[in-house]
């Protein structure tokens, strides 16, 4: 039988990256986990995060944005970046790469300055020129010719420390609309002296800090940048210019471009959402790549093996970075290799942990791996004592439950009343550009296959057969079901709906829609109507318009909106619900709704737990899990889930 990483000879041939060879062509790219400690040192937290990845068997590893001066770091709250502004920080970055390379893993580290791209508490930004950012706003500090100077000397000092830290490439941010790039873009240096003006000047800035990098650690080392393709903003760097700009980082000494896209106005593409389509920057990486000598690594959405195979077969680049993939699974090379595709844990795109503004506040996090950034919290182990588990609901987090908990030894039976498996994201998997939660769904399913766990499908469970199975622990994952208003009485009003009747299409449409509701339910089922032409008027009585959309959706998602001609109010409050609309408030006014075939009720969930009082005091264990404890998002709910499971 053909091994499964022989269908893959790209991604597992080895490749040179200067004199440093690859084993394989499957790359980590640097991201910001916020695993560092608050003064910007290596915590155990970040090592451990590492480490999985080098057990994972990944090619090469690239840690994220590491600042070169403390003017350039990236704004803080609870969590924080690496900085290596200073010798003090050697040691702690000498204590990564050396658990690193005791492990067998490869290691890169990023430097970089943020320039206008921040806000930190009494230092001012500094920029190429006086033009603030249009995401921070703030005026950045225009950077004399001298403090120009200053800084390539600190990017060079910052290699040289890089370098004693025993990191195995050093790579230069030079993208997303960071300092470097801002010298390089024309929409960000409007500067009159060596370092503005034509290409060559704007490139003057880059091309000095690889000449100092060079010079004080030598060309052992490889030396990588990292570009934006486009900027895609009016006025930004285009990819024509992109073209000429990494031949000359080739002809300066560079050893490998990594490619990526945008800057902070643009976000939506360099931690792109569904929305944008598989692989969308591999034609850039393909004109990159014709026009340099050097290997090419090309990022953007590459969510399948195959695809990234497929890449690297038909020439379009020599490298593939798999971000989110690494977060979502840390051993997808050794699965790919092992031929375990389907278990491969899936990053189905959803933002909702990954993005620069959760990181921020909690630290790297991923909604389908729990474990991804508690490396030190979270382990799989055998159990002391084997139990016999009954989990009741075959959603998302009744799914994530029952295959730790069966992984771990324990004997678990699950029940679910439905004959399909998957809860509420069955139904998620509907809405426009949520296909990918379908691969979680069907991992899920084959990771309990895997350990065994018996599925009672078709089955209502009742607590008298529960108590019966005479059960150690009892896990309730039977989600929520959706909220309505006590005065509506569905029965008598036929043109009432929730949004779990239309997503299941269980209820015909009139022409005339009006949608009630609330965050993520509101805006999901709108987006899953104008898919289906028709005329509606959305109400939104969130306190925030698309509060908990992550940011890279929320733009295009309201694009879509007003393409298909949405009537949309925001900020408002209903007063009372009528047979064919609602009496609503909005800034204080009264209107109203009316004139409607069909009301949908988005009012989000409400916790479905009837069983839990039959249960109560009467199993050894009882465990309440996901919406049916309290409804939250995808992410919480497989957190819990993995929790509870951890301490059976």
């Amino acid at each position: 039988m053909l091994k499964e990483m022989d269908k893959f000879p790209k991604l597992f041939s080895p490749i040179k990256i200067g004199h440093l060879e690859l084993k394989n062509r499957l790359v980590v790219p640097p991201m910001v986990t916020g695993l560092a400690r608050e003064d910007g040192t290596v915590s155990q937290k970040l090592i451990d995060y590492w480490l999985a990845r080098v057990r994972g068997g990944w090619g090469l590893l690239i840690e994220g944005f590491t600042s070169v001066d403390p003017s350039g770091s990236l704004p803080k709250a609870r969590t924080c970046g690496l900085n290596i502004w200073d010798n003090r920080f050697i040691e702690g970055l000498k204590k990564l790469t050396g658990a690193v390379h005791q492990a067998g893993g490869i290691i890169g580290i990023q430097l970089a300055h943020a320039g206008r791209q921040t806000k930190l508490v009494g230092i001012k930004p500094v920029a190429p020129s006086p033009i603030p950012c249009p995401v921070f706003k703030e005026k950045p500090h225009e950077l004399s010719t001298e403090e120009v100077y200053q800084l390539i000397e600190k990017f060079g000092d910052a290699a040289r420390r890089a370098y004693e830290a025993e990191f195995d490439v050093i790579e230069i941010h030079g993208a997303h609309g960071y300092l470097i790039a801002q010298f390089m873009s024309p929409l960000t240096n409007r500067r009159t002296d060596e370092f503005g003006g034509n290409l060559r000047n704007r490139m003057r800035f880059p091309l000095e800090i690889i000449k100092d990098i060079r010079m004080k650690v030598g060309h052992d080392i490889p030396l990588l940048f990292r570009i934006s393709a486009e900027e895609k903003v009016p006025g930004g760097r285009t990819l024509s210019e992109t073209l000429v700009i990494a031949r000359m980082l080739e002809e300066a000494g560079v050893d490998c471009i990594d490619l990526s896209v945008g800057l902070a106005a643009s976000s939506q593409y360099i931690i792109a959402p569904p929305e944008i389509p598989p692989g969308f920057l591999l034609s850039a990486s393909y004109e990159i790549k014709k026009a340099v000598h050097i290997p090419v690594i090309a990022v953007g959405r590459i969510n399948d093996p195959l695809l990234a195979e497929n890449a690297l077969h038909l020439g379009f680049a020599d490298l593939v970075a798999l971000g989110r993939p690494s977060l979502a699974d840390p051993y997808l090379p050794n699965k790919l290799a092992s031929g375990k595709l389907d278990e491969i844990c899936p990053c189905i795109y959803c933002l909702q942990g990954c993005l620069p503004e959760y990181v921020k506040e909690y630290g790297l996090r991923c909604t389908v791996n729990p474990f991804s950034g508690r490396e030190d919290e979270l382990k799989i182990e055998p159990s002391a004592r084997i139990k016999v588990v009954i989990i009741i609901g075959g959603g998302p987090a009744g799914l994530e439950a029952a295959w730790i908990a069966a992984s771990r030894g324990h004997h678990v039976t699950l029940y679910e009343r439905d004959f399909n498996l998957g809860g509420q994201l069955q139904k998620a998997a509907k809405i426009p550009f949520k296909h990918e939660i379908t691969k979680f769904i069907s991992y899920l399913i084959n990771m309990c296959r895997k350990y065994h766990v018996i599925f009672r499908l078709g089955v209502e469970a009742t607590a008298q057969e529960i108590i019966a199975y005479n059960p150690d622990a009892v896990i309730i994952a039977t989600g929520g079901k959706p909220i309505i208003p006590r005065e509506i009485n569905m029965e008598e009003n036929d043109r009432y709906t929730t949004f779990f009747e239309v997503l299941d299409g269980e209820k015909e449409l009139g022409n005339k829609v009006l949608v009630v509701g609330c965050g993520m339910a509101l805006y999901n089922t709108v987006d899953y109507l104008i898919e289906i032409s028709c005329h509606i008027t959305a109400i939104d009585i969130s306190p925030k318009d698309v509060a908990s959309f992550p940011s890279p959706r929320k733009s295009l998602l309201m694009q879509r909106l007003r393409r298909h001609n949405v009537k949309f109010h925001s900020g408002c409050t209903i007063r009372r619900f009528l047979d064919d609309g609602v009496i609503f408030e909005k800034y204080g006014k009264e209107m109203q709704a009316l004139g409607f075939d069909t009301i949908v009720l988005a009012l989000g969930v409400e916790p479905n737990i009837e069983i839990y009082t039959q249960l109560k005091d009467k199993v050894p264990e009882l465990w309440v899990i996901g919406d049916a404890r309290s409804p939250r998002n995808l992410m919480a709910a497989i957190q819990e889930a993995t929790e509870v499971a951890l301490k059976l």
